[in-house]
């Protein structure tokens, strides 16, 4: 909603519009990035090792740092 008078947001070529986000869509980007360039996306939720999701997260947390928001399990 936007009120009488008010100024546009900006134009860009680039703003094509949200598109939806369905996991199948995901899947497929996930799929696409690893078999292009290598590089695994993995939602930390679908590993189901506890060791494993621990190690990656640890890992995660070390290159980029602390998530904001999501779970914080113990703490």
């Amino acid at each position: 909603m936007s009120l009488y008078g008010a100024p546009r947001p900006p134009r860009s070529c680039l703003d094509r519009g949200a598109t939806p986000t369905y996991p199948w869509a995901l899947d497929a980007m996930r799929r696409q990035a690893w078999l292009q360039h290598g590089v695994a996306a993995l939602s930390i939720a679908d590993i189901t090792d506890p060791w494993l999701r621990q190690a990656i997260t640890n890992e995660a947390t070390r290159r980029w740092g602390p998530r904001n928001g999501g779970q914080h399990h113990g703490r």
